[in-house]
Parts: C-alpha cells; sequence; structure tokens
C-alpha cells in the first residue's frame, strides 16, 4: 500500500465503523451459505488420483435384467458386450446399491462400477429413527443440522444418499455410454446425493446426481479428487460441491437447475496466501466443463488458488463469482482465482419471479426444477458475466465475456464485519490486486457483435486492481489500466469505501431472504426501475431539497444578481441531470459527470457572489463547489491518485452542513433601516447656518449610508434612503 500504516490505522477506524454499521443494520440478518463442521485444510502431501482402467474390485447393478438391456440396446458393441458381462457378474456376486459396495470396500485403491440403471438407494431413504433422530448438533440457518465427523460416520444416512467416509483412492465409475445412463436420485429426501468426506483421492466418473435439497456431489476435506464426466442437476443450492481440499480436478463436468451454482470450490486449499499474482501451483483445476441454467454458474466463498479454464458458463443469472462475504469458510478473504480462455455468455435469466409467486415456497419436490424453475438462494445482480464480491489477486484474462444485459465484469468490497471478523486492521482488506486483462468483451467466438450494457461496474474501493484499456462503456468511466507487466498499473488508486450511491444499492439489494420470500424493494436486480430504484430516489431526494434551499437563497440574497441567477438556473439543470443519471437507461454516461459539473459551478459562483456579505458560509460554499468539480473530474476524466475516500463523500458530507447554513441565511430577516441622525439647529424653525471655517462635506449619493448599514440585502432590492437632516428640520 501506498500510505504509511499508521495513517491507514487512523483512517480505518471510522471506515469499519460504518462498515459494522452497515453489516448490522442491512446484511447480518440475509448472511447464509453453505454451513459445515470446523474444518481444517489438508497438509497438501496428495496428489490429483489418475483414471484406473483395469477390472473393477466391485460391482452394483439392477435386478431388473430386461430394463437394463433396454438400456444398452444401442451401446456401441464393445461397450454393450462389456456391460453384459459386468452384469453377468454382479448378478451372482454384486450389489444392488452405491451404498452396500462402497460399505464393502476395506482398503485403498478399490474401484467400483455401478452398470447403467437408475439408484434411489432405497435402504438409504427413510427419515432417521432412534438415537439417529435424536442427536444433538447445531442447526445452521436454512434448518439442517451440523453434524460432526464423528456423527457423520454414526448416521450416514441423516443428511446423505451414498456417504463415503474416511475410505481413501476410491474409484467410482458408471459404466454405460453416457454419464445419463448412471442416475443416483436423493428424490429431495437428503441433502446430499453422494458425499465424500475424509476421503483422499476419490474419484468419480460418467454418472448423474440429482435431486436434493443441497447438492449432488460433496466433497469434504479430501487431499486429492477428480470429478470426470458427471451431471449434476435439479438441487436446491449446488450441483458440485467440494469444500476444504486440495489437488482437485473438475474435468468434463455438466451442471443445471440449481439455485445457487452449478460449480462451488468453495474454500479451496488457500496455499498461495501472501503470494502476489506468480504462484507455484492452483489447489483445484476446473476445465471442459458447462454449468448453465443455475442461478450462477461457478461460485465459491473463499475459492481460493482456483484455476478455472476452457469452460463454458452460459444462460445463468451470473456467469461466475467469488466472494468474501459469508463467514465459517476457512481461506477469506478469497484470493488467486485464475480464469482463462472460458466462455462466459448470456448470463440473463431471472429467476426471482420463483421467489415472487411463490413457486420456492413449495415443497422442493413441487417447485417444478425438472420443468426450468430455479429458486435463488442468494442475492446477486442478474446479467452479470464475472462477480468478484470481495476478493484478492485474483486474474481474469483472455476469456470471451458478451451479450449480458447488466456487465461483463462486477467488483465490489466486503468489509470483514461480514464474514464475522472485528479486528479494525482487517475491514478493508477486500478487493485488492484483480486483474481485467486481455478479454475479448461484446463479441463471440466467431467476431460477431455481442455487447454487454457495460464491461464494468466497479465499487471503486481497492487497491491495485485493473482493467484492459479497450473496455466498453464502464462505471466509473474511467479505469485504471494493467500494464504489460503483472502488478503494473496506471491511474490507480487505493480507497477504503467504495462510492456512496453504489454502497446504497449493494446495500439495499442485499436484504434479500428467500424463505421468508423478502425481494428489496428498490434494487433493479428484483425489478424495480426509474423512480422504483434506491439510486434514483436518492438522487431525487437530495436534488429537491438543494433545489429548494437554493432558490430560497437565491431569492432571499441574490435577487438580482444576474451571474447569480444563471449559475443557479445551471445548477437546477445539474441537479434534473443527476436524477437523470442515476435511472438505468441513461447511466453509465457522462450526464453523472455533467450534472456534478454544473452543480460544482452554481456553488463556486454562489461563494463567489456571497463573499463580501457572508465571508465564511461563501468559504464552505466556494469548497463545496471546488469538491464537486474534483468529483466530476474524479469520475469521468481521472481517479484522483492518494485520497482514501473519493471525492462524493466528502461533497456529502460538506453538503448537509451547507444545508443546514443555507437555510440559516435564506431565512434570517432583514433588519430594518435605521433613520441618519439629526443635524442639530439653532432657532426652532430655521435652517442651522453653516459656520464658514468648516471645510465643506464630500458628497455622498442619496442611500449610501443605507446601503452600507443594509449590506446582506439581496442585490437590486430597492433601500429606503434617509431625508436630509436639513429638510427633517425645517418640516
Amino acid at each position: 500500500m501506498s500510505r504509511s500504516p499508521w495513517i491507514r490505522r487512523l483512517l480505518v477506524v471510522p471506515a469499519a465503523a460504518l462498515a459494522a454499521a452497515l453489516f448490522l443494520v442491512f446484511v447480518a440478518p440475509v448472511a447464509q451459505a453453505h454451513e459445515e463442521r470446523p474444518v481444517t485444510f489438508p497438509d497438501g502431501s496428495g496428489s490429483v488420483p489418475v483414471l484406473r482402467t483395469g477390472e473393477p474390485d466391485l460391482v452394483v447393478c439392477k435386478t431388473d435384467r430386461p430394463a437394463f438391456e433396454r438400456r444398452i440396446a444401442a451401446f456401441p458393441a464393445p461397450l454393450k458386450a462389456r456391460n453384459l458381462a459386468l452384469y453377468e457378474r454382479c448378478a451372482r456376486t454384486g450389489y444392488r446399491h452405491l451404498q452396500q459396495a462402497v460399505d464393502a470396500v476395506d482398503r485403498p485403491g478399490m474401484t467400483i462400477a455401478v452398470l447403467p440403471g437408475l439408484y434411489e438407494e432405497e435402504p438409504s431413504l427413510p427419515a432417521p429413527t432412534g438415537a439417529c433422530a435424536a442427536l444433538k448438533a447445531p442447526e445452521s440457518a436454512l434448518g439442517y443440522q451440523i453434524l460432526s465427523y464423528a456423527q457423520q460416520k454414526q448416521c450416514p444416512h441423516n443428511q446423505n444418499l451414498v456417504a463415503i467416509l474416511g475410505k481413501k483412492n476410491l474409484q467410482i465409475e458408471g459404466t454405460g455410454a453416457s454419464r445419463l445412463d448412471v442416475v443416483i436420485d436423493a428424490r429431495y429426501a437428503k441433502l446430499n446425493a453422494v458425499r465424500a468426506d475424509g476421503s483422499d483421492g476419490i474419484y468419480f466418473r460418467n454418472f448423474t446426481a440429482q435431486r436434493t435439497t443441497f447438492n449432488s456431489l460433496y466433497v469434504l476435506a479430501a487431499d486429492g479428487f477428480v470429478i470426470d464426466d458427471v451431471l449434476t442437476r435439479w438441487n436446491d443450492e449446488y450441483g458440485f460441491l467440494t469444500f476444504a481440499s486440495d489437488h482437485g480436478l473438475y474435468k468434463n463436468c455438466e451442471s443445471y437447475g440449481n439455485g445457487d451454482s452449478g460449480i462451488y470450490p468453495g474454500s479451496a486449499s488457500d496455499i498461495n496466501d501472501g503470494r502476489g499474482y506468480e504462484v507455484p501451483r492452483y489447489s483445484i483445476e476446473i476445465t471442459g466443463c458447462r454449468s448453465h441454467h443455475n442461478m450462477v454458474g461457478y461460485s465459491g466463498t473463499a475459492g481460493d488458488s482456483v484455476y478455472v479454464h476452457d469452460n463454458e458458463f452460459d444462460h445463468n443469472m451470473g456467469g461466475a463469482s467469488m466472494d468474501s462475504a459469508f463467514p465459517g469458510h476457512p481461506g477469506l478473504p478469497q484470493n488467486h482465482a485464475r480464469f482463462e480462455r472460458n466462455l462466459i455468455h448470456d448470463n440473463n435469466q431471472n429467476y426471482y419471479r420463483y421467489v415472487a409467486d411463490g413457486t420456492c415456497a413449495k415443497p422442493p419436490v413441487e417447485r417444478g426444477y425438472e420443468q426450468g424453475v430455479v429458486c435463488p438462494q442468494i442475492s446477486m445482480p442478474p446479467g452479470t458475466g464475472i462477480i468478484t464480491a470481495g476478493g484478492n489477486w485474483n486474474r481474469y484474462e483472455n476469456n470471451w465475456v458478451y451479450g449480458h444485459s447488466n456487465a461483463a465484469f462486477f467488483l465490489s468490497a466486503v468489509p470483514a464485519f461480514i464474514r464475522g471478523e472485528s479486528a479494525w486492521g482487517k475491514q478493508t482488506d477486500t478487493s485488492h490486486h484483480n486483474r481485467y486483462a486481455a478479454n475479448r468483451l461484446g463479441v463471440d467466438r466467431s467476431g460477431a457483435s455481442r455487447p454487454n450494457r457495460v464491461d464494468v461496474w466497479w465499487d471503486g474501493q481497492g487497491d491495485g486492481n485493473c482493467w484492459q484499456g479497450d473496455a466498453g462503456p464502464s462505471t466509473p468511466l474511467t479505469l485504471p489500466a494493467c500494464g504489460k507487466r503483472l502488478g503494473a498499473v496506471s491511474g490507480g488508486s487505493d480507497r477504503f469505501l467504495g462510492e456512496p450511491a453504489k454502497l446504497a444499492h449493494l446495500l439495499v439489494c442485499a436484504d434479500y431472504n428467500v424463505q421468508a420470500r423478502r425481494l428489496p424493494a428498490g434494487c433493479d436486480w428484483y425489478g424495480a426501475r426509474g423512480l422504483q430504484r434506491v439510486e434514483t430516489q436518492l438522487a431525487l431526494g437530495c436534488a429537491a431539497v438543494l433545489a429548494l434551499v437554493g432558490i430560497a437563497l437565491w431569492r432571499r440574497r441574490l435577487r438580482g444578481d444576474r451571474p447569480a441567477a444563471l449559475a443557479t438556473a445551471a445548477g437546477l439543470a445539474g441537479l434534473a441531470l443527476d436524477v437523470a443519471g442515476s435511472t438505468r437507461d441513461l447511466a453509465p454516461g457522462p450526464v453523472p459527470a455533467l450534472a456534478l459539473l454544473l452543480t460544482g459551478l452554481w456553488w463556486t459562483v454562489l461563494g463567489l457572489r456571497l463573499h463580501a456579505a457572508r465571508p465564511w458560509f461563501a468559504r464552505t460554499t466556494l469548497a463545496l463547489g471546488a469538491l464537486t468539480l474534483l468529483d466530476a473530474f474524479d469520475k469521468a476524466i481521472l481517479m484522483v491518485p492518494g485520497i482514501p475516500l473519493s471525492p462524493a463523500w466528502l461533497r456529502g458530507l460538506l453538503a448537509i452542513a451547507w444545508v443546514l447554513w443555507a437555510l440559516v441565511a435564506a431565512a434570517t430577516p432583514t433588519p430594518t433601516p435605521t433613520p441618519a441622525p439629526e443635524q442639530p439647529a439653532g432657532d426652532p424653525g430655521e435652517p442651522a447656518a453653516a459656520n464658514p471655517a468648516d471645510p465643506a462635506p464630500a458628497a455622498e449619493p442619496a442611500g449610501a449610508a443605507a446601503t452600507a448599514a443594509h449590506a446582506d440585502e439581496p442585490d437590486g432590492a430597492a433601500q429606503p434612503s434617509a431625508r436630509p437632516a436639513a429638510d427633517e428640520a425645517g418640516s
């Protein structure tokens, strides 16, 4: 960071206090995500497992031979012959349920072959009874128990259809021609279809897992795993969830119909904490996958050191996201994700309508997931390519990002209070050093134009963030540019808080709860438009107050002053443009900056015209004008370096004081003119004789004394003039 540590600590206190207050009021009530028992990262001594191609140790099949033969009828001849041979073996010595085969694993390095069929794991489906129904454990915000590992071992099917607990180097492979030939179906009766917990070296291949109240395939605390050619779908939360794991690989996978994300590498092993852009390795690699028609294609709270390349994230509400927004995830704040050569496009679905109309309040089995219903679990901006909500040292390079109705890239800070950390020094530890370079924005791979509404939405907080120079429309209009060398940034800034209007927008939008069917009014993510939007409401309210006070001040103190009248008209135009610029259709663009320019000129001229009569108020007005002009420069030309807060914060605070002072100035009554003292008279009724020896008095224009006595009167207003004393004496 550019400033000394003691200055940073001094300035972070008020910023953190504000963040704490905002967290308590807006965010804390809705903070919910995946919750798990306390878990630590693996020691990193493992490795990515390799597919074994020999004969399986255990075989699983169903007993309905005619149904099996129908399933394999169209297989290529060699694959059909292999399945028939495995079926004969399975009929003699195999298992009818996958869980039975898992329970039979007695040594590391075994392989289970699952033959084509529908596996509903009937012995695992019933609700728990006896001691398993009376387990004592903390309850998550979503209503399920957070069980310890010992409790999972004691009651493996309280939450899991298939529980793989502590089995090492186990491979589970479907033997069909495609991943749809073997289907593991939880029928919305379990949190997880398949859970691998503490199972280093686990390898999953060539099957489908579906229909859970949380996620289809869950890998926890594994040092080494592979998810290969697996499909997950139709879950309340996640398709694939891997957590607190290392040496992981997702490849050729697919996921859709999930209420959170299709792919979630949360709390990936934080092996690069403290490093810069250059890292020796990544903890998890994701490649060749497609995630579509979910709330978001990819997400990861504390998605650290994940290498995501050559995937497709499309037709979700959002393409990909990573965040530091939820407590209880080891590895926060999020850091070191790398996205390369991904297709991220057309993520414009908006599934919040299913929350609004009550569909998502029904039991999962009745919601219609199989017909395309998705029940979004958290708040997020639909129509966005990549969202980073509090992350550091992430690299987004050489991706195609196009066709989004909101933004290609979305970057905002998340104070540490939101993840449950109260130390002052941590409150501004995101978002820093995020690099967006060499992406193809607004065009598809054929070169056809597919613009994003904006290429960049950034709240303005953070140090070392940079974007490619060819980014299209953005907010702010100008962005720090990435140099060719990693870490090189031109026009960078280092700010503790984002723009106030954007922060207000984020806080309003965060007040979402799917269980309570609470959709924040005022947030365009949920359909607010025009005057319904919180930014427009704030702009309109501020403009109305400033316009009324400004007009009153001009009428009372500066009426008749032509420069002041012209400046006031410009200021009113600027306030109107500010309201217009806050609407979705006109922002971003030059309108907000032009509004600030006109408003700043207004205050500057007012300050100059008021200086003689009210010097201190005039100086405050001039300072407000200067800050407003600086804010226009900051937003439209170059982000001002070296300041901890944007000029918008400073001018907002000063504007409050100015409004109060201007009201006092406008409301102060005009003092009553004081008559000039009478001249002494000699003989009553006769004018006093002048002494020839006295010097002749200098000529004074009529009313000059009164004008001097009433310097606060509006320019050009009629002034009462005192009659000469001689006239009074002769009356």
